[in-house]
């Protein structure tokens, strides 16, 4: 189902089965045998998240942090405020952060930073989507890469356009046009 403010798909839902289930092969191997702790930040997250943990085949633990972003004017301004904290300890664990799409880095960066604090043995990255044309925040530990992508505005499977799009199971492209918009005022 295309809808008529998607101008392409970039990845079908098959391109990005094979992707999450070679990427939880991989995880599963390196991973096998360690306390790991899956942890990712609501929701865009949610969609990739929840394929690619049912595609391993290694024990796990899963725990969720919710963030929001302070952008005052255009583009990234890098401030970002937790408000839901993670429930589990991280102290001696070995622990995933798992991103939707990593576009300019700041909130991996700052996230990251959160993690590192609270002691775990290891902490690494896995995205489904980079995109490194937008990359601010160069130095992140991303282990595991599903698709490096174009500095598009993305939607689907988990991304979204102000709440919507989210359950397309394909990542699709919004056209400029519907992006220009203003949002009807009621």
């Amino acid at each position: 189902m295309v809808t008529p403010e998607i101008s392409q798909v970039l990845l079908t839902e098959e391109q990005i089965r094979v992707r999450v289930r070679a990427l939880a092969a991989e995880i599963s191997h390196d991973y096998a045998g360690r306390d790991l702790l899956v942890v990712s930040v609501l929701k865009g997250a949610l969609y990739f998240l929840a394929d690619l943990t049912r595609m391993m085949d290694i024990p796990l633990a899963i725990d969720f942090m919710a963030i929001s972003s302070y952008r005052g004017g255009k583009g990234p301004s890098g401030a970002v405020r937790l408000v839901k904290d993670l429930d589990e300890d991280l102290t001696g664990r070995h622990v995933l952060l798992v991103e939707d799409i990593i576009d300019t880095g700041l909130t991996a960066s700052y996230l990251l930073r959160s993690l590192q604090a609270r002691d775990p043995a290891d902490l690494a990255v896995c995205t489904l989507l980079d995109k490194t044309a937008r990359r601010i925040a160069h130095t992140l530990p991303i282990r595991y890469r599903g698709f490096e992508v174009p500095d598009l505005f993305l939607v689907g499977y988990g991304l979204d356009y102000r709440q919507f799009h989210r359950n397309l199971p394909y990542i699709g492209v919004i056209r400029d046009d519907f992006l220009r918009r203003e949002p009807a005022s009621s």
